[in-house]
């Protein structure tokens, strides 16, 4: 018999994790501190890339730190990045290469245990210039990690795809094959 996604929420709640989007109750002291945690950390991510789509990698770096293990699944795909060392001229060339945009962030669903939060949404940046292309609106799925590290929380994972608005599969199976 297939799980359904009622009885893995049931089973997440006995793991102590808590859902957001879905209205699972919060119950405990400490499932409503997880959800008073996922609230901040939605509203976090959701500055911090509004930030970066102007440029702004300053206040970026401020609202989102990064775990020593970070990894970066960009949405232009290839090879994983592993690295949160990066040099202040490569978060230079980040903030150059986004531009003058803005960013509303959707909740589609959120988790959060005492020490790791998972949020998935969807990304809009309106008219965004992006890697020098004349500005238009991206729309990203994103799943980001956020692991606690003492008192603070920090994004251990980040995956990006441009896929928000659907593609046919041919057209995937067309990227696929590179």
């Amino acid at each position: 018999m297939p799980t359904s996604r009622r009885s893995l929420l049931a089973a997440a709640g006995a793991a102590g994790i808590t859902s957001l989007a879905t209205g699972t109750p919060a119950g405990s002291h400490e499932n409503r501190a997880i959800a008073r945690t996922i609230a901040e950390l939605v509203r976090r991510s959701e500055e911090a890339n509004d930030a970066l789509m102007r440029g702004d990698v300053d206040r970026y770096r401020a609202l989102v730190p990064l775990t020593d293990d970070f990894t970066l699944m960009s949405p232009f795909g290839g090879t994983p990045s592993r690295s949160a060392r990066l040099t202040d001229e490569e978060w230079a060339a980040i903030g150059r290469f986004f531009r003058n945009g803005m960013l509303k962030q959707e909740l589609v669903e959120a988790y959060g245990s005492a020490d790791m939060i998972v949020l998935a949404v969807m990304e809009h940046a309106r008219h965004v210039e992006v890697g020098g292309l004349p500005a238009q609106d991206w729309s990203l799925r994103v799943t980001l990690v956020y692991r606690r590290e003492g008192s603070e929380w920090r994004l251990a994972h980040r995956h990006a795809d441009s896929l928000a608005n659907g593609i046919t599969v041919e057209q995937a199976a067309a990227l696929a094959r590179g």
